[in-house]
């Protein structure tokens, strides 16, 4: 995952308002990634995709007995994690159970952030060190508010950049509006995103090879379909075995988000994407509703080191300039592609060769950084 979240922490809580509570209370020291409703066979598999050492169980009066349980099987399978309870510190009962069970500590929901941060820190001393895959593929993330084809003409283009460059590469396309990429390109699909989450089990070579469709230069192509579930109804810890399982089969994977409303899901792809780019335009609205969702993202904490600043259909001249966008995103400018209409239009007519949105109507050879 991204080397800028150096730690992930699960974990199994109430509601959305209390997984928000420890996001933002150990926003400085990693990302905190819900691991659904309590599923031991879904606990373990995440533990061994996330890599994380330590996992947060919410306890309740109702459930406790299947929740002490959770804990022991987790302990069971994997004796070097470590689990803190979360429940009402008034609750005597529900500490006694929690450290029966095997819970390292307790933490009262509520507790103040530099009181969970630091148990996290004293934890994360005397526990071993994460060892990440390092055969992981690459992942990069093009993202902006505003939902049309460019976005899918973009990622596109970088997908087949970085395949041409000689690295087996996957375009996932869940930009919105749906497909685009495939249209573009002048390709159908019979296997979707969505498929895949139903098959996450079976997602190997074969599955790949057969399923998966194929552009050109041998890009694989992964998009969302029309019939596809909402991306925010996603789990993060879907999205978690997804990007797993593909990432050890692809040596990047590109991921087109433009569009997508703010959600849990795609702060998911965010926070553990090797590089983000954020994909804006000179106009007053586009740049309004980007810096929305970024000055959203930073409150809450969210480590954004690996985000930088593209700017798409620039108009020399005209206000605000590379200089005051950078400025006001706060993000170091990556690329800027000239408004150049006319060559915009012919690149998203569809067929098997778009070409690159600021070149001269040709297909741009040169290799980018797949970074």
């Amino acid at each position: 995952m991204s080397n800028s979240l150096s730690q992930t922490f699960l974990a199994i809580t109430r509601n959305t308002t209390d997984l928000e509570w420890l996001q933002g209370a150990l926003a400085p020291l990693g990302q905190v990634v819900s691991a659904g409703g309590g599923s031991l066979d879904e606990l373990l598999a995440l533990v061994d995709v996330t890599f994380a050492n330590l996992v947060f169980v919410g306890l309740d009066r109702e459930h406790v007995v299947a929740q002490s349980a959770l804990i022991e099987g987790a302990l069971e399978a994997k004796p070097m994690l470590a689990i803190v309870a979360l429940g009402d510190g008034m609750d005597n009962q529900l500490v006694l159970n929690a450290m029966r069970a095997g819970a390292r500590d307790f933490v009262a929901y509520g507790s103040r952030s530099s009181e969970v941060a630091g148990l996290v820190r004293r934890l994360g001393k005397r526990l071993p060190p994460v060892t990440p895959n390092a055969h992981l593929g690459g992942l990069t993330v093009l993202y902006g508010t505003q939902g049309n084809a460019d976005g899918a003409l973009l990622a596109s283009h970088l997908a087949l950049v970085v395949q041409k460059s000689g690295q087996q590469t996957l375009l996932l396309d869940l930009g919105l509006p749906r497909g685009d990429s495939l249209a573009l390109l002048g390709l159908e699909s019979s296997f979707n995103f969505g498929d895949a989450l139903r098959h996450l089990r079976r997602l190997d070579t074969t599955l790949i090879n057969s399923a998966f469709t194929s552009a050109e230069a041998g890009l694989r192509i992964l998009a969302y379909a029309a019939s596809d579930e909402p991306l925010e109804l996603t789990s993060a810890a879907e999205l978690y075995m997804l990007l797993s399982a593909l990432r050890q089969h692809f040596q990047h994977i590109v991921v087109n988000l433009t569009g997508q409303p703010d959600s849990e899901a795609l702060r998911t792809f965010v926070s553990h994407c090797d590089k983000l780019l954020w994909c804006t335009d000179q106009s007053v609205l586009d740049c309004r509703r980007n810096l929305a969702v970024l000055n959203l993202w930073r409150e809450k904490g969210m480590r954004l080191e690996h985000a930088r600043l593209l700017i798409d259909r620039y108009l020399k001249g005209a206000a605000p300039d590379v200089g005051a966008l950078e400025k006001s995103f706060g993000l170091e400018v990556i690329a800027v592609l000239p408004l150049s209409p006319e060559v915009r239009l012919n690149a998203k007519k569809p067929g098997p060769n778009p070409v690159h949105p600021g070149a001269q109507g040709k297909p741009d050879p040169r290799p980018a950084d797949p970074g």
